[in-house]
């Protein structure tokens, strides 16, 4: 396992985390998961040296969140690095344009979702608390800035991020402004290259840590959809592969196929091309069974996409602009 350096936090993190909303549930949610084999991926995960676990409240209203504290508990030897989340009051992912910071994260319930994080992991600090939706226009409010500065002068969070809302890589830089924001957290993947045109260029200017999640396009970037593949009506991809995007996604992914070097999977094309980029700091694929485990943190090895390759990955980039089935 390589290790990179979030920002001027200075950790350095496993370059190939975990992201646990895939075993925890999450908003919509996935079904699936297994919460007798979660805790054998996690230790998995350790011993193969994976350092970073990214996880949130809402995934599985704290589930998530306790089971991350039990691996603390079992690894009290290893230094293991904590992301959570705090829900948006209304719970409205992303945020609706009216809403005001009183409806998604008035001081009162940031300090509130802390503590009850702080008590499922646990522990008395957490790393990295972030923000689980944003909108750039809250940025002047002091409200926010006053509650984050103090749990940092408290001792109570190290770290603070904005987890940014799916496709919009930008809304987030007049937080950035603020100085307060150490991590951003954004969509970034094959299809979705969009965070390199502004915001990894500050990320590296400012030495703002990037923790690139959804880098398999919830399953877009597997190679295992068709046309025909349906989910479970209470799974939330069976809203997001949804006639709109199912069929361009699989028309995406089989063309990718046709460039993927010898032995390579799409998995891990999809991974070396995240960690081609300076700015980002870990990625957090879901990993719910022992076999993605090892399969991608095998992937943290050293070796990088070929230019040719990277250039011609470039062609695959999908813009996309957020609507009512991507959330």
């Amino acid at each position: 396992m390589r290790y990179r350096s979030v920002g001027r936090l200075g950790w350095d993190v496993s370059e190939i985390g975990y992201g646990m909303w895939g075993i925890g549930g999450g908003p919509g949610g996935f079904t699936g998961w297994d919460y007798d084999t979660a805790p054998d991926c996690l230790d998995l995960a350790v011993d193969l040296g994976c350092t970073f676990f990214d996880t949130a409240w809402v995934y599985g209203r704290g589930v998530s969140e306790r089971m991350l504290g039990d691996l603390l508990r079992r690894h009290p030897d290893r230094r293991l690095y904590v992301a959570t989340k705090v829900p948006p009051l209304n719970r409205e992912w992303p945020p609706r344009p009216g809403d005001t910071l009183d409806d998604v994260f008035p001081p009162g319930h940031v300090r509130e979702y802390v503590h009850r994080s702080l008590e499922n992991l646990g522990t008395d600090r957490i790393d990295l608390l972030q923000f689980h939706v944003w909108e750039d226009r809250w940025s002047d409010d002091e409200r926010w800035q006053r509650v984050i500065s103090d749990l940092k002068a408290e001792g109570v969070i190290e770290g603070f991020g904005i987890s940014v809302n799916r496709w919009e890589p930008e809304n987030c830089l007049r937080a950035i402004d603020t100085g307060l924001v150490d991590v951003v957290q954004v969509i970034y993947n094959i299809f979705d290259q969009a965070p390199e045109d502004e915001l990894f260029e500050r990320a590296l200017l400012d030495d703002i840590g990037i923790i690139a999640r959804v880098p398999f396009d919830e399953g877009g970037l597997t190679g295992k959809l068709s046309h025909d593949t349906v989910f479970p009506e209470d799974d939330w991809r069976a809203v997001y592969f949804g006639p709109e995007n199912l069929g361009p996604t699989v028309e995406r992914a089989e063309r990718l196929k046709k460039v993927l070097p010898q032995g390579m999977t799409l998995p891990e094309l999809s991974l070396r091309f995240i960690l081609h980029h300076p700015a980002v700091s870990t990625v957090i694929p879901g990993m719910r069974r022992p076999e993605h485990v090892r399969a991608n943190l095998a992937v943290s090895d050293g070796r990088r996409l070929e230019r040719a390759l990277l250039d011609e990955l470039r062609g695959h980039r999908w813009d996309r602009r957020p609507t009512e089935w991507s959330m």
